[in-house]
């Protein structure tokens, strides 16, 4: 008796001891909840303020910026700026000028003249355009923006600027105003910035801190003047560190999170990206969204400490009254397991031991009229399926390790022979590749970077032999891999049915016929929206006998240098295919000796590498252009890869890559047939280039 009442006030007491002891992680846990809750709600609040503060900006903004663009591009702004001296023109410009300062925001505009440099800006207290404001200077540093804009290839760029000729401080909109052979200059608006701050960022929410960053993570608005960095804008991302979101933050790993969120942001703007990062010593919640229309980020940073998240002072309470529940929940529960199960299963006890023991004949007793008896039943019933099921368990592992064993040579199988596909697919794409007519007509004049990210690509180039010249160019077809290879047999027939129709001395013909070859027979209308069928190419016929290069492009570039000097005839913005039509046209220039002419395709500027993971981008491929000039071509195609591969590093290659170079001199520019050519001298140059 004594016996059997120690087992209950053991088994009593080990209850207790439990719920006591269950309150400690209940508590950390529940406790852990609420935070979790809490940080929850945070994430959304802060997610919903970014996204609204997203369009409080976006709406005005784009506003000035669409208007300020209409200025821009108005005929009677481009005819006057042609013309500055005119006074029948700028008496037309001012007329139209006038409605569009009412209608700006900040009743003010500026035109700037590109060769004069002068500065004409009006506002309430200055309607007229009398004479210039200011005249601009390249050696005034006040005055870089607007070089690095006009020299940028950007349309437009919005700058946080202090104009200290003009005294105002505002949120600039530099649309340039272009001509038929460049800039003509920069026309636009500006929002003041202490009521830009005050509408938009200087907000009394408790605990937000709402900031304005460009996409280098340079500060264009913050409700501290001493953090925005003027004139970023319109630079090329050097900007003091200092004046970065970046420099906010407490060390190099949050930064990089930071970078990763802006990046991740931009390629999908419509979620808002959120991470936990460390400012002025306290931790805050960063909400990144991206205004691809404003190539901007709003990056609001969260106190959990400051904003009402969750009201503390009902907690205590609830957490008391949970308590006394559950106590009295587990006492009762001690009793009734005591009374009604500890009991009957010490009886219980020494039947399922042998079980236990895995003597599976062993008989229960089953005499209880209840639960237990039951329990005792389908003990008894158990042990006999235990056994059965051990054994069936048994074949069944052997029989599915043979399925296994099979599955796996099939795949085997089924992988070698995908495998082998891919390279036939190779050796097939390789063959329509002009080698052989490169190496037979130019020898070592010529120079090839062929690199699909997969075993077959999506690029390939094109070289075409004419008695009185060459036809050199590269192509990008939209996809990777198989698809991309099987798009670049289709152009490569329309290209070469395009040729044959136009002949090899007119790009720009080529281009549009073979677009709208593409068109008839990639209808948009007859295939999913999720498959893309433009290309991008560039197109250049050496006329050998002209001692002329001409060149059309979509999305492609030519690139000329002779180590010293570069330059660059940029292709049209649209590639063939694209939904909108474009009227592809040729750039004719001089032929230069001894230099080196190049197509790239974007795979190879749009590589991420570095530091922060960014595209390889064209500054960097223009001076690895020049710095190699000098070597053979086959050995600047090898410096090229190997400045390509360092700057990579552990990145995966992106997109296929392909670069084609090629140099005439004196020996290798007779054309093939041998006719008279007129002398081809060292100082033909490219329009505009200063002699």
């Amino acid at each position: 008796m004594a016996a059997r009442w120690g087992l209950r006030g053991k088994s009593v007491a080990t209850l207790l001891l439990a719920c006591i002891l269950s309150l400690i992680p209940a508590a950390i846990i529940g406790w852990k909840a609420i935070d979790d809750i809490r940080r929850h709600f945070a994430n959304a609040y802060a997610e919903n303020y970014t996204l609204l503060h997203m369009q409080k900006i976006l709406a005005p903004v784009s506003r000035e910026l669409a208007l300020s663009q209409r200025f821009a591009d108005s005929v009677v702004t481009r005819e006057w700026l042609e013309n500055e001296s005119d006074p029948a023109t700028k008496t037309r410009f001012t007329e139209e000028a006038e409605g569009y300062r009412r209608a700006f925001a900040d009743h003010s505009y500026f035109v700037i003249d590109h060769d004069s440099g002068n500065y004409y800006f009006s506002d309430d207290e200055r309607p007229n355009l009398e004479a210039p404001s200011y005249r601009l200077a390249s050696n005034d540093p006040d005055d870089a923006w607007y070089f690095q804009t006009t020299r940028s290839d950007e349309p437009y760029n919005l700058n946080v600027n202090v104009d200290r000729k003009l005294g105002v401080t505002k949120v600039w909109f530099n649309v340039v105003v272009q001509g038929d052979h460049g800039p003509l200059g920069l026309a636009g608006t500006g929002l003041d910035l202490s009521e830009f701050l005050d509408e938009l960022i200087r907000d009394e929410a408790p605990g937000l801190t709402p900031m304005i960053v460009d996409r280098h993570g340079a500060l264009q608005a913050h409700p501290s003047l001493e953090r925005i960095a003027f004139s970023s804008g319109a630079s090329d991302g050097d900007v003091d560190e200092r004046q970065t979101v970046q420099a906010l933050l407490s060390n190099a790993e949050e930064q990089e999170r930071l970078v990763e969120a802006m990046q991740a942001s931009r390629q999908s703007p419509e979620h808002v990206q959120t991470l936990w990062a460390t400012l002025d010593q306290r931790e805050r919640l960063l909400s990144v969204g991206y205004i691809p229309e404003l190539d901007w980020h709003l990056i609001t940073a969260l106190d959990l400490s400051v904003a009402p998240i969750l009201e503390r002072r009902w907690l205590w309470p609830l957490l008391i009254a949970l308590t006394l529940v559950l106590g009295i929940l587990l006492m009762a529960f001690a009793y009734a397991t005591n009374k009604l199960i500890l009991s009957p299963l010490n009886r219980l006890k020494l039947s399922a031991q042998a079980i236990a023991d895995g003597r599976y004949d062993s008989h229960l007793p089953t005499s209880r009229d209840d639960e237990i008896g039951e329990l005792s039943q389908a003990f008894s019933s158990m042990a006999g399926q235990v056994q059965r099921h051990t054994q069936e368990l048994e074949s069944k592992v052997r029989e599915r390790t043979r399925a296994l064993e099979q599955a796996n040579a099939e795949m085997a199988a089924a992988y070698k022979q995908i495998d082998d596909s891919l390279q036939y697919a190779s050796i097939i794409q390789r063959a329509i590749l002009p080698d052989q007519q490169l190496e037979l007509h130019l020898e070592h004049h010529y120079g090839v970077l062929w690199k699909p990210r997969d075993t077959v690509g999506g690029d390939f180039y094109i070289f075409r032999a004419h008695s009185k010249g060459y036809l050199l160019g590269v192509v990008d077809c939209a996809g990777h891999g198989v698809p991309g290879s099987l798009m670049t047999m289709l152009a490569r027939a329309i290209i070469d049915h395009a040729i044959l129709r136009i002949g090899t001395a007119d790009p720009a013909a080529i281009l549009n016929e073979t677009d709208r070859q593409c068109r008839d027979m990639l209808r948009p209308d007859q295939l999913p929206a999720s498959i893309a069928t433009n290309m991008d190419i560039g197109l250049v016929w050496v006329d050998l006998e002209a001692r002329q290069l001409t060149f059309a492009g979509a999305k492609i570039g030519l690139y000329a240098t002779d180590g010293n000097d570069l330059e660059r005839l940029p292709g049209q913005k649209r590639a063939l295919g694209h939904k909108r039509r474009t009227d592809y046209r040729n750039q004719s220039v001089p032929l230069r000796l001894d230099w080196t002419y190049s197509l790239c395709t974007d795979g190879f500027l749009d590589q991420a590498g570095g530091d922060a993971g960014f595209g390889f981008g064209n500054g960097r491929f223009e001076a690895i252009l020049k710095s190699n000039a000098h070597l053979p071509l086959d050995k600047q195609m090898s410096a090229f890869e190997a400045e390509l591969l360092a700057y990579q590093g552990d990145l995966p290659q992106r997109d296929d890559i392909t670069v084609l170079g090629f140099r005439f001199t004196r020996d290798s520019c007779t054309p093939e047939h041998g006719g008279h050519q007129a002398p081809l001298t060292d100082t033909q140059v490219l329009p505009g280039k200063p002699q």
